[in-house]
């Protein structure tokens, strides 16, 4: 039994009258017309089922009845019918994944925002969740910023937000255009794995300025995490690593180089060895994820890892995940890489600045905001803190109402817009319905549904356990961003069609404000899946 692809017709439908008559040896019609007839026989038949007949070459429509609608409804308890679990899993999230000592950019968004809604949908299903932001604070680019503080002779106390975004670029592009100098950084980075205390002090400052910057942007979003750890903190369980994949004999020297072979015979595309540690010795990218599974699973035993993180790392991802199961540590099965496509402008490239650069995340929550205001003069009235709601749902529902693993493309105007797929939309709704249900008291639900606007917003309530399970089984919030979309143009509908103030009928009046409140209630409930707060007016 299916949703209808076709509900003006009926809510469900069965299309497997064919296969049956198949496996029966029989007409699609025979098997069609015993099951209706079978199920006519049912002594309260029509206290389910409003009409359910047989349709030509094959099918079987169904359309419940109003009482089964009204009971469905008033069973719910403050989950809305969305069933508790039945293990007690629990789940560890990577997500974030922030440079120390680099500024936050537009390319941080998708992996931030899909995180922490990934978090609270699992949450609220019931599991336990642990979110580690998982700092990048021992890899070359920290090297490179000590290196650029050590050449600039900046004391400690010096060093600011201002000075850390303007030398690592710097040093960065230094870099690539002479390999001396990239040797140099190097060269500190493999110390600073190694405790050189003189480049510790550096690092700690560095840490303290950064950190304070991005915890800023994470509270701004609504975002946060059980554990601030980082690349570092998997460094003292490296040695430990390391004698695992030695006594399993895994490691081997490549072009001087520490590896570990990865292919399976069942590959159908290149892939090359895991590096473990390089040929001066340092350790990678791909040893210290290594390192923070053995710890997580050491800690913390969970059941899944899920990273969340650009489609660009699935290769490492992939070559991480199948040494951790050659070590006996953890089957791939139990890591899950659920990563996110980019975020374009309207020329499909990713979306940059009029300088060409991936705008700071700072920019783009100032260039959200003046668009929105921008559109309607009494926009300009508004609170910062109302502001800074509406600013954040329009990214926010932008962002996850697409689907996760796909690109798209960010047009401020038009998901800044009370009119269309947009967090504007959804909020406005939300608002409007309250104006109507806040002065106003209801009792039990009744028995009657009084018009097709009506019945419509009540069959789209019924939805949402079917919405949410699809957003938790595959961590995808679109769904669940989807639905909400759906059930407000249902909400603005009913609204429309369907006059309360001054309603005369109480019966009716009690019914129309007990499912308006429930619209309301799902709505606020799901937005905060999203990761979305309600502003006190638009």
């Amino acid at each position: 039994i299916t949703k209808s692809n076709r509900p003006d017709l009926c809510d469900f439908q069965c299309n497997e009258v064919f296969k049956l008559a198949k496996s029966l040896n029989s007409s699609p019609l025979d098997i069609g017309t015993k099951i209706i007839n079978l199920l006519k026989e049912y002594p309260d038949f029509y206290k389910y089922f409003k009409d359910v007949t047989f349709v030509m070459p094959g099918f079987i429509n169904i359309t419940v009845s109003d009482y089964i609608i009204n009971k469905t409804i008033r069973d719910m308890d403050e989950h809305y019918g969305i069933k508790k679990p039945e293990n007690n899993l629990t789940y560890f999230l990577d997500y974030g994944g922030y440079n120390i000592a680099k500024p936050l950019h537009i390319g941080h968004l998708r992996p931030t925002i899909i995180g922490e809604s990934i978090k609270r949908i699992l949450k609220y299903k019931g599991y336990n969740v642990i979110a580690d932001v998982h700092l990048g604070d021992i890899g070359l680019q920290m090297g490179q910023v000590i290196y650029g503080i050590l050449e600039d002779k900046k004391s400690i106390e010096d060093i600011d937000i201002d000075y850390l975004n303007e030398v690592y670029p710097r040093i960065s592009n230094l870099c690539k255009e002479n390999t001396l100098e990239k040797a140099k950084c190097e060269s500190i980075t493999k110390d600073l794995q190694e405790g050189n205390l003189e480049y510790k002090v550096i690092l700690d400052k560095i840490y303290e300025v950064s950190l304070e910057d991005i915890r800023k942007i994470c509270d701004y979003l609504g975002v946060s995490f059980s554990l601030w750890q980082g690349e570092a903190d998997a460094l003292k369980y490296l040695p430990e690593v390391e004698a695992i994949l030695n006594t399993k004999n895994l490691l081997y020297k490549s072009e001087g180089a520490l590896v570990v072979d990865v292919k399976r015979d069942t590959d159908n595309k290149p892939m090359p060895p895991m590096m473990f540690k390089k040929s001066n010795g340092a350790y990678v990218y791909d040893s210290t994820d290594l390192a923070t599974i053995y710890e997580r699973y050491t800690k913390y035993n969970p059941d899944y890892i899920i990273y969340i993180t650009d489609f660009r790392q699935n290769l490492h991802f992939e070559q991480v995940f199948r040494v951790s199961e050659l070590m006996n540590l953890v089957p791939t099965s139990n890591l899950i890489h659920a990563y996110n496509g980019t975020i374009n402008g309207s020329d499909g490239k990713p979306f940059k600045t009029r300088a060409g650069d991936a705008p700071k995340l700072k920019e783009l929550f100032e260039l959200v905001k003046n668009t929105f205001i921008s559109l309607k003069e009494s926009n300009k009235d508004m609170s910062s803190k109302d502001l800074d709601i509406i600013t954040n749902a329009i990214i926010k529902f932008a962002d996850l109402s697409n689907s996760r693993d796909k690109d798209y493309i960010f047009d401020i105007e038009k998901f800044s817009n009370v009119v269309g797929k947009t967090g504007p939309y959804i909020l406005y709704t939300y608002l409007r319905i309250n104006k109507v249900i806040e002065n106003n008291s209801y009792k039990e639900l009744g028995d009657f549904i009084y018009n097709e606007a009506d019945r419509n917003l009540r069959m789209k309530i019924l939805e949402l356990p079917s919405a949410f399970e699809a957003s938790l089984k595959e961590y995808k919030p679109n769904y669940i961003a989807e639905y909400i979309y759906n059930l407000c143009v249902e909400a603005n509908n009913f609204y429309e069609n369907n006059h309360i103030n001054g309603l005369d009928d109480k019966a009716k009046l009690n019914d129309w404000l007990y499912i308006l409140d429930l619209t309301n209630k799902i709505i606020k409930d799901m937005l905060s899946l999203l990761i979305i707060d309600i502003p006190s007016k638009m």
